[in-house]
């Protein structure tokens, strides 16, 4: 029997029909079980190309990009998957820094969900599976069509149950864990931990950094108990004395960059990367611990194609600067939606702009520690601008307000963020700085709305 394809914009809507991977209850959470049952139908194409997993709460989607950058130019096929998207869905699947194409998406879509359907229906399954694993599978079925020669994957949430964590890694990579997402994955830093030690395989490599001491215990006994090798990127960590900031400089197209030497496979580089910021200093260095590891596994990198990697990654809403043009003073777009991702904000804004008039744009999902995060960060800004974004787990302005009434910010609401960034143009004038931050999917309609490039 032949059948339509469905189109690009069906499968999209058919996706979001299926709720936020959040808003599944525990008791309806696709388990591992049942993911490998929808990839043993699709005949496991998982298994089909080799793949680095990169877990941790804040800075796994910058060491994924960089990673992948590096990858691509040293001339492997390279896929990428991260999350969530700032504009549109296809930017979570990529190959070789290209999203996949729409009619790719819309046939691989009707294939997953046709398959889901077929599996429910004779009870091999006992639901439809949920946004993430639906993507999260045509992710690799797109990855086993196309012969990718390596695949870098974010872990979308937690670790050990996320519906990536069905591959066997070559490397797993944890970033740095900090609180988030205590409903579904404790509340406690070890607790978490535990969580994203889930991806550390039995003999297995891990690559990671200190970092907090109840995360350390946790990652380093699991790294015991799996048998497994511990690879520490502290040697990439450039050395930043106290009260010098971060190498932050101007780079050729005029943009802000970090600039810093590196000694990288037995020669001395310089990086030179659009990722600014301290914070961000540890995410290159676990992606070029991870570039050398997989160099070591016979992956053909060098010193130069690091360095060309970190130079051509593309991560846009991680302190993405848009230099002031026409009517519009400097923007920053800067996704802090927990407290780590505030503080690292707060750091970069206070080394690089202490002199300058800070006017924020802010919105959250209501889940988030928005008073916390409005404590770090709204201290640093003349006015804050508090709006929502298109997405039912926004909150309101009221509630950001409410939220946020300790910090005696001097705050406006704006329901919408073109509202909002139009009434922070106004008072930031030509020399004031806008700062959109917080929810992805502020900063991503922001970014739309003045017509960013991502």
């Amino acid at each position: 029997m032949s059948y339509q394809t469905v189109s690009y914009q069906t499968a999209v809507e058919r996706m979001y029909a299926l709720g936020h991977e959040l808003a599944n209850t525990p008791a309806h959470k696709f388990d591992l079980a049942h993911m490998r049952v929808l990839l043993g139908a699709l005949d496991h194409p998982e298994k089909h190309f080799p793949a680095v997993l990169i877990a941790g709460t804040n800075g796994k989607g910058s060491t994924a990009a960089t990673l992948a950058s590096i990858l691509e130019v040293s001339g492997l096929h390279t896929g990428l998957y991260t999350s969530p998207h700032l504009l549109k869905i296809n930017e979570r699947i990529r190959l070789d820094g290209r999203e996949i194409p729409d009619d790719d998406f819309a046939l691989i879509h009707d294939l997953v969900d046709r398959t889901a359907e077929r599996l429910v229906s004779e009870d091999e399954l006992p639901w439809h599976p949920s946004f993430f694993e639906m993507l999260t599978a045509i992710a690799f079925e797109y990855f086993s069509r196309k012969k990718v020669d390596i695949a870098v994957l974010e872990v979308g949430m937690g670790g050990r149950l996320d519906a990536t964590n069905v591959v066997e890694p070559r490397v797993s990579v944890i970033t740095d864990i900090s609180l988030d997402h205590q409903k579904f994955l404790g509340n406690t830093v070890a607790e978490i931990a535990r969580e994203k030690a889930g991806i550390i395989r039995p003999g297995g490599v891990v690559v990671t950094l200190p970092q907090q001491p109840q995360a350390n215990d946790v990652i380093g006994n699991a790294i015991l108990d799996a048998g497994a090798r511990a690879v520490s990127a502290v040697p990439y960590v450039p050395p930043v004395a106290p009260g010098t900031g971060y190498p932050i400089t101007t780079g050729r197209s005029g943009n802000a960059v970090s600039r810093y030497p590196l000694q990288v496979l037995g020669k001395q580089i310089l990086v030179e990367t659009p990722l600014v910021g301290r914070h961000q200093l540890r995410n290159l260095a676990l992606a070029v611990a991870s570039a050398e590891e997989l160099k070591s596994q016979g992956f053909p990198i060098t010193a130069d194609s690091i360095a060309r990697g970190m130079r051509e990654t593309r991560w846009p809403g991680r302190f993405h600067i848009q230099p002031p043009s026409g009517q519009w003073p400097e923007v920053i777009f800067d996704v802090a939606h927990n407290p780590a991702g505030a503080w690292a904000l707060r750091s970069t804004l206070s080394a690089a702009y202490e002199d300058r008039r800070l006017i924020f744009v802010f919105g959250a999902m209501r889940d988030k520690a928005i008073g916390e995060i409005a404590e770090i960060l709204f201290p640093l800004a003349e006015r804050v601008f508090a709006t929502r974004a298109d997405n039912p787990r926004s909150a309101t302005t009221a509630e950001i307000h409410a939220a946020a009434s300790r910090t005696a910010a001097e705050m406006d609401e704006s329901e919408g963020v073109p509202e909002a960034l139009e009434s922070a143009r106004a008072m930031a004038g030509s020399k004031g700085v806008i700062v959109v931050t917080g929810s992805i999917y502020i900063v991503g309609e922001a970014m739309r709305h003045l017509g960013v490039r991502i």
